[in-house]
């Protein structure tokens, strides 16, 4: 196995040598090729020449010059590696992230059945190896393994902060949706190699197969659940993108699924502005952003 040497934040602008794995075609810019690469450390856009050949998945060893773009002059293919290498990782320790998140969980969520839920998922060892890998998304926000997580802990941040300042009726049921929201991204999206939807992701999405996995929690649970806290709870994930064009079933008509999506939106906005900010010097425009559909001022 050829061990990784360097990673994309160690290194300075000018002439580069390191190994990075393909994640996608961009786009052809005169006589070159325009590659998104990763490794563990984040992105970069590469300028590669239209002759070499690249395919997602595939690991490289390139030779360049680095600036905001890595204009590739020499490429090499790598057979024997180790995938966690290349893989965009958050850039804080998971089981940190896990703790804060258990920390507001003891706080606000007290009820048995609140904790039963919560419980069901979140002690049961193989769920919780799955979120702790899981992304926030393919390439909109929080897009890097352990990202699910740092999302999922900002968004239950936000929506406790929310509910003590506009003393929100049912705290516990905001809070505890907001750590469930994105629990079907565990399904929806593969994250062994270069960020993809599943097919399951493509054909139902996240908010669905979180939906479903409540319900099976509670057939298989077998206690008597209030009627109003599972309602409550599903129409929370089923809500928590706000609006039918963002894609939710229904737009937000309960307390607290209206918190729960702006945390939700909140934490997720401000994490491509981050990741923006990280590709552009101060004072200066970012480049034009399809997602963010503008340019940012940094």
């Amino acid at each position: 196995m050829t061990d990784k040497k360097s990673y994309l934040k160690d290194l300075k602008d000018g002439s580069v040598k390191v190994s990075l794995m393909v994640n996608k075609k961009l786009y052809k810019d005169g006589n070159k090729m325009l590659y998104l690469l990763s490794d563990k450390s984040g992105y970069i856009n590469a300028k590669v020449p239209v002759k070499v050949k690249l395919e997602p998945g595939q690991v490289i060893e390139v030779e360049g010059v680095k600036d905001y773009v890595l204009d590739v002059f020499q490429v090499k293919k790598i057979e024997n590696y180790n995938i966690d290498d290349y893989l965009v990782t958050v850039n804080r320790d998971i089981d940190e992230i896990m703790e804060d998140i258990e920390e507001i969980s003891k706080e606000c969520i007290t009820s048995p059945q609140g904790k039963m839920l919560d419980d069901y998922f979140f002690k049961n060892k193989e769920f919780l190896e799955k979120f702790k890998r899981g992304i926030g998304g393919v390439s909109m926000h929080h897009n890097y393994i352990g990202g699910l997580a740092e999302h999922t802990l900002g968004v239950m941040h936000l929506t406790k902060v929310l509910c003590d300042i506009y003393d929100c009726r049912r705290r516990e049921i905001a809070v505890l949706s907001a750590k469930l929201h994105d629990i079907g991204k565990i399904y929806e999206m593969d994250y062994s190699g270069p960020f993809k939807y599943t097919l399951e992701g493509e054909l139902e999405g996240h908010i669905v197969i979180g939906v479903q996995m409540i319900d099976r929690a509670i057939i298989n649970l077998e206690i008597p659940f209030s009627e109003d806290f599972i309602r409550r709870i599903k129409g929370c994930i089923t809500q928590h993108h706000g609006k039918l064009e963002y894609g939710s079933p229904k737009k937000a008509n309960m307390e607290e699924s209206i918190i729960l999506n702006f945390a939700d939106s909140v934490d997720a906005t401000l994490n491509k502005v981050n990741q923006i900010k990280g590709e552009t010097k101060e004072d200066t425009w970012s480049v034009y952003d399809k997602k963010m559909e503008t340019k940012l001022y940094l």
